[in-house]
């Protein structure tokens, strides 16, 4: 069911970050990745994190993940501060990372083996998931008959098979060409509007953020904190076509753009 943003703001929150710190001491010194970072994402909201190589994007998903530890504050998942790994959450990296001796619907069942999943609800799941990703006639395939696209779609499948109420995306369709990270888009478009899924996405394109988020946040250069955080405006269901026309998304990209400087922008 399509959800649009003034019912997913209304909601309580996914994802809070409390002023947040990360530091780190390498060989020769102490590094700050993230200083003073706070954020509140609503149950059900997409937002997009943008910002140059290095400001800490990847790292703010570790820490909702409880992959990672913060120096200093606090995050919580769903009102319960994380302190170690979440079991909660759906995981999307910029590598499928799939086996290349199991199928695709073996691949997206391995989910299930390391959760314990019951056996027959993670097939239905399973067989939901592939139908609503396009991968119909290809569950049966080995990753190396897929497409980068069809892997990314298998990866999707399998980081959403138990339901998470919080899907992390880090950098997923990076890799992919142009066409076929455009058709990703609008599945993942799609998807979020059907799941109604809480989405952290990491994004180097100011226009895929802007076309996917409901909230776009702009990161400086390390030591990383928010410098700005850009309120998208368009309805939860967006043509891709359409989109790229319309003023909001004109405005958006191009005060983004501004906020990261034309050697940051990457796209």
């Amino acid at each position: 069911m399509a959800r649009d943003a003034t019912l997913r703001a209304a909601t309580s929150a996914a994802v809070g970050i409390d002023d947040v710190a990360v530091r780190f001491r390498t060989k020769n010194r102490d590094v700050t990745a993230l200083r003073d970072v706070s954020l509140d994402v609503a149950m059900g909201e997409f937002v997009a994190i943008v910002g140059p190589s290095g400001c800490g994007k990847s790292t703010l998903l570790k820490l909702v993940a409880g992959l990672l530890k913060p120096s200093s504050g606090q995050v919580r998942l769903r009102d319960e501060q994380v302190k170690g790994p979440r079991h909660d959450i759906g995981y999307v990296f910029q590598r499928a990372a799939l086996l290349e001796w199991r199928s695709a619907r073996r691949n997206i069942l391995l989910q299930a083996e390391m959760r314990r999943m019951p056996a027959a609800r993670a097939r239905e799941r399973a067989a939901e998931l592939i139908a609503m990703t396009g991968l119909g006639g290809f569950e049966d395939a080995y990753p190396h008959e897929l497409s980068g696209g069809m892997q990314q779609r298998v990866a999707l499948c399998r980081a959403l098979l138990h339901e998470p109420p919080v899907l992390l995306m880090d950098e997923p369709f990076g890799a992919l060409d142009a066409l076929t990270r455009e058709q990703m888009n609008m599945e993942l478009n799609r998807i979020w509007r059907e799941t109604g899924t809480t989405v952290l996405l990491v994004t180097h394109s100011i226009s895929e953020a802007v076309y996917l988020a409901d909230r776009v946040v702009v990161m400086s250069p390390r030591p990383g904190t928010i410098t700005e955080i850009v309120e998208v405006g368009m309805g939860a269901e967006r043509d891709y076509a359409q989109t790229m026309g319309r003023p909001e998304f004109r405005d958006a990209t191009t005060h983004v753009r501004g906020l990261l400087g034309t050697a940051a922008a990457g796209d």
